[in-house]
Parts: structure tokens; C-alpha cells; sequence
């Protein structure tokens, strides 16, 4: 059943269907990281350790594309070396995503993340979630044993 779940997303992807259109345009005017209620991709999100229960959240954020630009130097270089334009990010858009999900709800504690979409100028990813002090998952063995905040 989750190969046919991931299967189905691919072919989504692969042929820009008209489905997935409709939804980036929805989400270009959702806010830029907005709780939903489940996930997109169902197999992809319970690999990462999503469970339907209480303390456990799924955020979906959006990440402007683009390279990064460094300001021009005052002082004069020859224009190959000025260094202004050719700049790489050390980490990857999906780390950003995670950095700002975390920075947003710190009581919470990311599980995983994957992207969803992406268009000429974002990409979405969806953050799974989960709360450490909420009862439904200090309870339960198996998400202690994934939560840094359990380990020892």
C-alpha cells in the first residue's frame, strides 16, 4: 500500500499534474509555515515516525529558492574576484525548513521532514513534530526511543 502511496506522488511529479497545481497555488497563499491537520504524503511522513495521536504535529513551511548574493565590495578588485554572485548555501533548503519549524514552536521536537512541491520561486517541505511533555508520547516506548529529549 505505501509503494502505491509514493508511486502515486511520483507520477504526480514526473507529469506536473493538474492536482498538484491547484494545490501549490492554495499554498502560495497559506502563511509561510502553517499547522495542517495530516500529512501529504502519508508513507513518506509515518517512515519519519508520524503516528495519528495527540502531541504529535505536521507542519508544512515554505523555503524561498534562489542562490545567495553578497553585498559589493567598496574597494576595487578586478570584477572576477569581487565574489558577489557565485555563492553556495552550506546547508541544504531542507535543514533551513527544519531550523525555522523548530525556531517557531520550541516546545516541540522535529522528527523529520520531506519535501512536497516545489515551483520557480519555493519549496515545501512538511515537518513532522512531536511534543516531549505531552502524556500520549512520554507514554509511549517507541517515540521516547526516537526524541532526544528521552535520551540518556
Amino acid at each position: 500500500m505505501r509503494s502505491y502511496m509514493a508511486q502515486t506522488w511520483t507520477r504526480m511529479w514526473k507529469t506536473n499534474s493538474d492536482e498538484l497545481k491547484s494545490k501549490a497555488i492554495a499554498w502560495r497563499a497559506e502563511p509561510t509555515i502553517n499547522r495542517i491537520e495530516r500529512p501529504s504524503r502519508l508513507d513518506r511522513a509515518r517512515r519519519l515516525g508520524y503516528k495519528a495521536k495527540q502531541g504529535i504535529a505536521v507542519v508544512r513551511i515554505r523555503v524561498g529558492r534562489g542562490g545567495m548574493r553578497k553585498q559589493r565590495p567598496v574597494a576595487g578588485r578586478r570584477p572576477k574576484h569581487i565574489g558577489v554572485v557565485h555563492i553556495k548555501q552550506g546547508i541544504s533548503m531542507r535543514r533551513v525548513a527544519e531550523r525555522r519549524v523548530a525556531e517557531k514552536y520550541p516546545n516541540m521536537e522535529v522528527l523529520g521532514s520531506y519535501y512536497v512541491h516545489k515551483d520557480g520561486m519555493f519549496y515545501w517541505f512538511e515537518v513532522i513534530m512531536a511534543d516531549p511533555a505531552h502524556p500520549a508520547i512520554s507514554k509511549d516506548r517507541e517515540m521516547r526511543g526516537k526524541l532526544k529529549a528521552f535520551a540518556k
